[in-house]
């Protein structure tokens, strides 16, 4: 039975309700000093406690207080340390980005879910796309390209019709988002060590940003995105609602 539980609210009404409920009868400790954190909130507000809590290698387990929840459990206050105490890891390593911008200087980002590129402006972007440094795409017109991890494959990924990922794959996708030319190109399936490298084509005319979970940069001229398996971030799920299941359910919707 886990005892030692730190509980964190995206600050929304129903996460503030949450909190103070669940503070209320289990108790509250520091996020340091826990087995486990409790995060309650949305898929957004997992991510950034990941984030905020990666260096503590401490098991995260999500509560939906907010919208879609792919990333959360079930709101159920009761008999709370047995669930936690039952609930299945998963492993996940963020991808690391690195971007350098008009001016020179270079920027650094991670993300759970995915590394995206997109227009600044109305006229379309740009790309040049390298794998490992062999230039496979010289020059792809788009509205955005992004690489994301099988955690991320559901995210934007999926919007932009790229495929679901199971998780263990070791594998990453590569997604070009409303790609002009070439136009039958829908992105790859990369190796999980790849480094991808995107140099944008005239940057003055037609700028580009970088974003890595919300991390923003604006009029990039390349960007590099890579796994980092030093970065380990252990997220809890329900017995039999862990992200295997929910990417594969994903897929029969």
């Amino acid at each position: 039975m886990t005892s030692r539980i730190a509980f964190v609210d995206s600050g929304t009404a129903d996460a503030r309700s949450a909190f103070e409920a669940l503070v209320a009868r289990y108790g509250n400790r520091p996020p340091a000093e826990a087995e486990v954190i409790v995060a309650l909130g949305g898929d957004g507000f997992m991510l950034h406690t990941l984030h905020d809590t990666q260096a503590l290698d401490v098991p995260v387990y999500g509560m939906n207080r907010g919208t879609v929840g792919f990333l959360m459990n079930a709101y159920v206050p009761e008999d709370l340390p047995d669930r936690l105490a039952e609930a299945q890891e998963e492993v996940i390593n963020p991808l690391r980005m690195r971007a350098c911008t008009m001016d020179g200087r270079e920027e650094t980002g991670l993300a759970i879910n995915e590394v995206s590129l997109l227009r600044q402006g109305p006229q379309a972007a740009r790309l040049r796309i390298s794998v490992d440094g062999k230039v496979r795409l010289d020059e792809l017109v788009c509205d955005g390209a992004l690489v994301c991890t099988p955690a991320g494959s559901t995210a934007y990924n999926y919007s932009a019709h790229g495929p679901i990922l199971p998780i263990g794959s070791d594998v990453l996708a590569l997604t070009a988002v409303a790609a002009f030319r070439p136009r039958r190109w829908r992105g790859a399936l990369l190796p999980k060590s790849a480094l991808v490298r995107f140099d944008v084509l005239n940057p003055a005319k037609r700028p580009v940003m970088a974003d890595a979970d919300g991390r923003s940069v604006r009029d990039v001229v390349w960007v590099e995105v890579r796994s980092d398996p030093a970065i380990r971030h252990r997220i809890l799920f329900d017995p039999g609602h862990g992200l295997s299941e929910r990417l594969l359910r994903e897929q029969f919707v």
